[in-house]
């Protein structure tokens, strides 16, 4: 504990930009990258699994200083103006994510990975008859390989450093499920879009083959402008509706109709 007057909260976000942090990073695979990978590992018959990094953030080492109140209890009460300073990442810090990929980052090159120019988040490692691949959201964790054996020596050296998981072959990921068939996989976002539409209040509505008209047109003037609240529920609904055209590609029209009036949605685009 050291004797000083500045207090950085780990849960503090009005941290200014500069000062209290330098930039921020979040290690988030790109959703074309995904489907990449997947199908290289159908048409190759690899094994594919799933892990997930417990308290990933906390694993993360701290490149500057920073100060945090006494946490409950384990104050000193003899010493109430003492804090303590962080040697390794909270959630709630700005530098989390990007000490956390750091230090994962450095283990997998260390390990012999490569880091991807076109994906930050994708790692690749190819030496002799052996090929991997590693894909990183955050703390979830994809690893497509040629070899079963080569995935247990990864899984065990990742061992060594991180509090993993191993959750098996991969089943769900990023709110996508995946099914293995005769032919390869099945992607389905079924009960994400079940969560979607109880979200949007449609979940008692009768579904029909096409929800849009692909000749009827609308205007940022048609209807009634919606309020703040309402506004910020028709762009979140249709962010997620965004997302859900990974597997729906039939909605994609749709999707690119109510997205041209995020700006500024009326009552007639809220009835799209």
């Amino acid at each position: 504990m050291i004797d000083i007057k500045l207090v950085l909260l780990p849960r503090d976000l009005n941290k200014r930009c500069g000062i209290d942090y330098e930039d921020t990073f979040s290690p988030v695979v790109k959703a074309a990258t995904i489907q990449l990978i997947l199908s290289i590992v159908v048409s190759t018959s690899w094994s594919l699994r799933q892990l997930d990094m417990q308290n990933a953030f906390v694993h993360g080492f701290l490149e500057e200083e920073v100060y945090i109140r006494q946490p409950p209890g384990y104050a000193d009460r003899s010493r109430s103006n003492f804090v303590c300073k962080l040697d390794k990442a909270l959630y709630g810090l700005k530098q989390a994510p990007r000490a956390w990929y750091a230090r994962l980052c450095h283990k997998l090159e260390a390990l012999g990975f490569v880091p991807s120019k076109a994906d930050t988040s994708l790692f690749y490692y190819n030496r002799g008859k052996h090929i991997m691949f590693v894909l990183v959201y955050v703390d979830d964790i994809i690893v497509a390989s040629s070899s079963m054996e080569a995935t247990r020596a990864l899984l065990k050296d990742l061992e060594k450093d991180f509090a993993l998981k191993d959750l098996g072959d991969l089943y769900y990921f990023l709110r996508i499920e995946v099914k293995k068939c005769a032919n390869g996989l099945v992607l389905s976002q079924t009960r994400y879009a079940e969560e979607v539409i109880k979200r949007a209040g449609m979940h008692l509505s009768k579904p029909v083959n096409t929800p849009l008209s692909s000749v009827e047109k609308f205007s940022a003037a048609d209807g009634k402008k919606l309020g703040p609240k309402d506004s910020t529920n028709y762009r979140s609904i249709v962010g997620a509706m965004q997302y859900l055209t990974l597997t729906r590609p039939d909605i994609s029209f749709v999707v690119n109709k109510v997205c041209q009036f995020l700006h500024a949605p009326t009552s007639v685009h809220e009835c799209c």
